[in-house]
Order: structure tokens, then C-alpha cells, then sequence
């Protein structure tokens, strides 16, 4: 999906909360009760949260038991470079010229 078209996965990432759940699962793996307790954000609104990282392909589950268990996905690193390539970039050359550079190196 990175190469096609990153836009799903970098609207994702635009909200602080999500931006908390993927640096909590930066350390490894984690159940969603594990990843409430770190990030403090109560259960309903962790779930949603999950699910838009779910569906833009930054997340990866599994179950155990009844536990379901969080870790990033090869997308989320890749977008997570791409990302801070752009940041790197454009504040040395602009944005167009970071955005040019960024296209390529993919």
C-alpha cells in the first residue's frame, strides 16, 4: 500500500491519540488492556482508535484466548520513514522539493 498510495496510512496517523498507540506498539507487541493501561485512553475510544489503525493497514492482531493482541505492521514502519523523510526534508528544501524527493526514494 506505501508505493500505491500512502494517503490512507498518513490520515491515520493525523490524530494524536493514534500517534500514542503506535509509539506505545513501537516497543513490541501489546493486548488491548496493556495498551489502555500505557496510553490512557479509555476503552471505547481506544477501539476506535485501533480500528482506523486496523483498516489503514498499520496494525496487525491476533487472538489468544480472548485477549487480542496489537503490534505494527511493515506499513506503519514504512509510512513512519516516509513520514520523517518529508519532515527532514521539507525543512530543508521546501515542501514541494521534500515531497519530489520522497516519491523517489520509494
Amino acid at each position: 500500500m506505501v508505493q500505491d498510495a500512502p494517503i490512507p496510512a498518513l490520515k491515520a496517523l493525523a490524530h494524536p491519540l493514534r500517534w500514542r498507540i503506535l509509539a506505545t506498539l513501537a516497543s513490541g507487541e501489546r493486548n488491548v488492556g496493556e495498551i489502555e493501561q500505557v496510553t490512557a485512553i479509555a476503552q471505547p475510544g481506544l477501539s476506535q482508535q485501533l480500528g482506523v489503525l486496523r483498516k489503514a493497514g498499520l496494525v496487525l492482531t491476533r487472538k489468544e484466548a480472548k485477549l487480542v493482541f496489537y503490534s505494527l505492521s511493515q506499513e506503519a514502519m514504512a509510512v513512519t520513514v516516509c513520514v520523517m523523510r518529508f519532515v527532514a526534508v521539507g525543512a530543508a528544501m521546501g515542501i514541494v522539493a521534500a515531497w519530489r524527493v520522497v516519491v523517489a526514494a520509494r
